[in-house]
């Protein structure tokens, strides 16, 4: 028995984050909204997580969206916090507020309410930017459907270990 507190898949996902990111040498930041700390919990259950770790930022309201992580009031108002403008902001916040490489923004509609007919439950969006890139922003916006609050959760946080893989 393994002593984890969360799921194998995940724990195995957060492994080969914290590994292959050890080996690239490369520091990692998350913005997390929906998700609520589940992408750095993740990380944390692995030993060895405080070499690549940097920090974790749970902007779940707006407010801590405009102040932990710079996203102007203007995005928010405009595009939404579920939006890819949104979490390209809250990814270029966390860079901007860490010594990290790369930093994953998380944000999403994770139910049972909240949803709307352009933003249904279980739409999640999420974004990635690395340090020193002049990159366009790069973002993605996942439609899960209805799993349950915490399927898509699980769901998104699959898929904010996936962005952290070198």
């Amino acid at each position: 028995m393994t002593d984890t507190l969360l799921p194998p898949d995940i724990i195995e996902l957060a492994t080969r984050v914290v590994a292959e990111s050890r080996d690239a040498g490369r520091t990692i930041a998350l913005a997390e909204s929906c998700t609520g700390g589940l992408v750095c919990a993740a990380l944390t259950e692995i030993s060895g997580s405080s070499s690549v770790l940097d920090r974790g930022f749970i902007t779940y309201s707006n407010e801590a969206k405009m102040e932990q992580l710079g996203v102007s009031h203007d995005i928010i108002e405009t595009f939404g916090a579920v939006s890819i403008a949104c979490v390209w902001a809250m990814a270029q916040g966390a860079l901007r507020n860490s010594n990290a490489d790369i930093a994953v923004a998380i944000s999403g509609v994770a139910g049972p309410g909240g949803g709307t007919p352009t933003k249904p439950v279980g739409t999640v969006v999420f974004a990635r930017a690395i340090r020193g890139e002049d990159a366009e922003p790069e973002g993605e916006l996942k439609s899960f459907g209805d799993l349950g609050r915490g399927g898509i959760r699980r769901q998104a946080t699959i898929c904010a270990l996936e962005l952290l893989l070198p």
